[in-house]
């Protein structure tokens, strides 16, 4: 592995340039960011995939939705459609992405698009839906948006500080954009994380004085759902059962409900599962329950059997910052807002 690392880095040298000229053009306005009139909150990372973005979205559609209209923007990562598109009761995972059909299905009060020009999709919402806020999901590095508060994740088990630019390592760009957070979450940490052990972790990523740093954990929820029941993990744990991810990471997820005799499958993180996928499913699982993250739910739904069909809910829980995560969020919409 580190062999590679060297041979390519080389082509990491490159592919910084390029991404530091391009900041660089953003930055003194030589290419054109749009900023829009009312609050945008982007939450994105440095490195390719795996950080949590989708808890820390709906933590976010939690916090805010109570008092404001809530839009969700995302690029819509892996679906067949193309340009911008709005969801409605006729949308599903292939249509819009698993992750905002997530949303879509959790969230029914809001407002939830896709469109890999964030430009253009912000435009159609403002025509269409008028939301009080946006939501920019993965955004972080499209520059021709300029949003009025930039949320970065960075993994516990994968800090940005420790990573390279592509392709030798994960990041899409230098340490440095890490400048433009307002605030810095670092994901999936143990539950038990000591003060101590962040502190370490504050000045290995030299957060500036005017940054925020949080910790969360990923929370797992005390019971699994199907369309047609719930039961609980204590219940299903014991039980042998096939457990099926198509995340990154999926290791934690197998670990919290694993027993002995269950089947395991790992697929590809935003998986496309075709009807060989479906078959192979079907004849590991036989009559076995089948559990599986919520974003693969999203896409397996109706293509397997309702009454075998499980997924695990997932929230973001922070360990410390979490006031401050709330306080920040709630003071730059009240500014910002229509309705302030």
């Amino acid at each position: 592995m580190m062999l590679l690392r060297k041979i390519l880095f080389p082509f990491s040298i490159l592919y910084g340039l390029i991404a530091s000229i391009r900041n660089f053009l953003f930055d003194k306005g030589i290419l054109k960011s749009y900023s829009f009139d009312l609050p945008i909150i982007a939450v994105g990372n440095l490195s390719v995939g795996g950080t949590g973005k989708t808890p820390q979205i709906e933590y976010l559609i939690r916090l805010l939705s109570p008092n404001y209209k809530i839009a969700t923007l995302s690029r819509g990562y892996k679906r067949n459609s193309e340009g911008f598109v709005l969801a409605d009761e006729n949308s599903d995972a292939s249509i819009l992405g698993d992750e905002p059909f997530q949303f879509y299905k959790k969230f029914p009060n809001i407002q939830v698009a896709v469109d890999a020009d964030r430009r253009n999709g912000i435009e159609q919402l403002l025509k269409i839906s008028q939301p009080d806020i946006i939501l920019l999901d993965d955004a972080f590095q499209h520059r021709k948006v300029k949003a009025g508060l930039y949320v970065l994740l960075t993994s516990y088990g994968d800090l940005y500080s420790d990573d390279l630019i592509l392709p030798a390592g994960n990041l899409r760009e230098s340490r440095n954009g890490a400048e433009r957070a307002k605030i810095i979450i670092v994901t999936k940490c143990p539950p038990d994380l000591s003060a101590k052990e962040q502190d370490r972790i504050q000045k290995k990523l030299k957060i500036d004085s005017d940054q925020k740093l949080c910790f969360t954990s990923i929370a797992y929820d005390e019971f699994v759902f199907s369309e047609e029941k719930q039961l609980s993990v204590s219940e299903i744990k014991p039980v042998d059962k096939l457990l099926l991810a198509g995340i990154a990471k999926p290791e934690p997820f197998f670990a919290y409900l694993q027993s002995e005799n269950d089947v395991i499958l790992t697929f590809p993180d935003h998986h496309h599962f075709t009807e060989k996928d479906i078959a192979e499913i079907k004849n590991k699982a036989q009559d076995k329950k089948i559990i599986t993250t919520e974003k693969d739910f999203v896409r397996l739904r109706g293509r397997l059997p309702d009454s075998q069909l499980f997924y695990l809910p997932i929230k973001s829980h922070f360990i410390s910052g979490g006031n401050d995560f709330d306080k920040t969020i709630l003071n730059y919409v009240g500014k910002s807002s229509r309705n302030s």
